[in-house]
């Protein structure tokens, strides 16, 4: 087993870890911005308290969040000159500027009006901080877009030529790079996934407070139904949509990647006259078989090609150093793919419930959305998971390995950074995922006090309270600037 340890073996490693842990907080913060958004939209629109509650209670975990995603991010960046020095040369070209244009579109709108979200309501007034708001979740989805398009050139490269003096990829058509084959698909089905994501975090979260409200006696908020019923919505809207999103992704990726699919449906030889849908089985690279297989005869031919009896292509087709790993990625697609469906049943069970009344009673509901609360984040790891580790033997599928692009390190010092990232990573970002956590277990705060144009309001919406002294210096915890 740790023969196969080599220094490209923990550069992946590396890179899977570091990727794996980031992306949990962008899946996160993408929805949760919209999220934020809305709730502040409804609350100027109704007036109703409610709205400002949740966004009150959400906005200081997206704070949290979002720079634990910043910082997970960057260190990121640094390993594309470390470990993947050969890559970011050949790739850098094509690659370097959408990653710059994401950090001037992108970050410096998210990090400008950031504070203007967190601590500027009482500052700028109701409609500045609605712009701050909206501006903070378009940059989200425009760092999701660019970051999108150049994964996604990875899979499908367009819109360049190959220097044949440095090997360099050389943008030939930056509209056919960012735009290319694959990139509309992968955009909606992960954005899609992210708004999934948040909705089942905000959906378990009033569950686990509804569930603890009527286990005390007590009659649950409206802040707290309302937050589970937001939740409820966007399930039983956005769940159907990413499984039909995600066949027209499968059916791109079929056209472009075929191995990929072949893999993830566990098919090592070709079907003549109509391939089987495998539920389960154990993937033998070695024999090239799909022990203990258990399918339903014709389906993937039926979902892949429209017809039962359909000819598909096998792994038998593809040589043998082009096949990526099947084992992690039959089972890692089985895993989105299973949560995704039991997603849908969660929506619509909740539309039941719903239609009868019982949306806020239905105590196996409640369960059912905390137990599904993390089901999300891990469909997200599971989908990058099929579609990265798919990919391999490629970083640029099709024109450049994985094992010529890494740099000429030595796997002692990739291991011992590795072990370096593993540490620190876990004892940082498990401190700040337990205060998130912490911050979920409390409910939301009714606070029948009006909004003050105060230098204080900011600090204290966002949780803060000044200390006794600044206040004092202030004029009082109530002082407003000019007094």
């Amino acid at each position: 087993m740790f023969d196969a340890l080599d220094a490209v073996m923990l550069a992946r490693i590396q890179f899977a870890f570091t990727v794996s842990f980031h992306f949990l907080f962008p899946a996160f913060t993408i929805g949760l911005a919209s999220y934020l958004a809305v709730c502040n939209g409804l609350y100027l629109w109704t007036k109703e308290h409610k709205y400002l509650e949740l966004f009150r209670y959400w906005v200081k975990i997206f704070a949290l969040a979002f720079a634990m995603g910043v910082v997970s991010g960057i260190v990121m960046s640094y390993q594309f000159g470390t470990n993947w020095s050969v890559f970011s040369d050949k790739a850098g070209p094509v690659l370097g500027a959408p990653m710059a244009y994401e950090v001037l579109s992108a970050f410096f709108l998210e990090a400008g009006f950031l504070g203007i979200m967190l601590f500027g309501r009482e500052r700028v007034g109701p409609t500045l901080h609605m712009v701050a708001c909206g501006a903070v979740a378009v940059g989200t989805f425009i760092s999701a877009f660019w970051i999108l398009s150049v994964n996604s050139w990875m899979h499908t490269p367009a819109g360049f030529e190959i220097d044949p003096d440095t090997g360099q990829f050389i943008a030939t058509s930056f509209w056919e790079v960012i735009f290319n084959p694959s990139f509309p698909y992968r955009l909606t089905h992960t954005l899609t996934a992210a708004y999934l994501t948040t909705a089942f975090i905000v959906g378990g979260v009033g569950a686990y407070h509804l569930l603890r409200r009527r286990a005390r006696g007590e009659r649950p908020s409206e802040a707290t139904k309302t937050m589970f019923s937001m939740a409820m919505w966007m399930a039983v809207i956005v769940a159907p949509l990413q499984v039909v999103l995600g066949h027209e992704h499968g059916l791109n990726t079929l056209e472009h990647q075929p191995a990929k699919i072949y893999a993830m449906e566990g098919h090592y030889e070709s079907h003549p006259e109509g391939a089987p849908l495998y539920l389960f089985g154990i993937p033998n690279d070695e024999t090239q078989t799909l022990d203990y297989a258990v399918g339903i005869p014709g389906l993937a031919s039926l979902v892949l090609k429209k017809s039962l009896t359909a000819p598909t292509d096998g792994l038998d087709t593809i040589p043998d150093d082009e096949q990526p790993p099947v084992f992690l990625v039959f089972w890692s697609f089985r895993v989105m793919v299973g949560l995704g469906f039991l997603m849908v049943a969660v929506g619509l069970w909740s539309a039941w419930a719903r239609l009868r009344g019982d949306l806020f009673h239905d105590h196996w509901l409640h369960r059912a959305a905390l137990v599904m609360a993390p089901s999300g984040l891990i469909a997200v790891l599971a989908g990058w998971v099929t579609t990265e580790v798919g990919r391999q033997p490629y970083t640029v599928y099709g024109l450049l390995r994985t094992a010529d692009s890494v740099a000429p390190l030595e796997a002692p010092a990739v291991a011992a950074s590795l072990i370096a990232f593993v540490v620190i990573y876990f004892a940082v970002f498990g401190a700040g995922t337990f205060y998130i956590l912490r911050l979920m277990s409390r409910p939301p705060v009714f606070d029948e006090k009006p909004l003050k144009d105060s230098i204080d309001g900011p600090i204290r919406t966002a949780g803060i309270t000044p200390a006794p002294e600044e206040a004092t210096r202030r004029g009082g915890p109530n002082a407003v600037p000019g007094e």
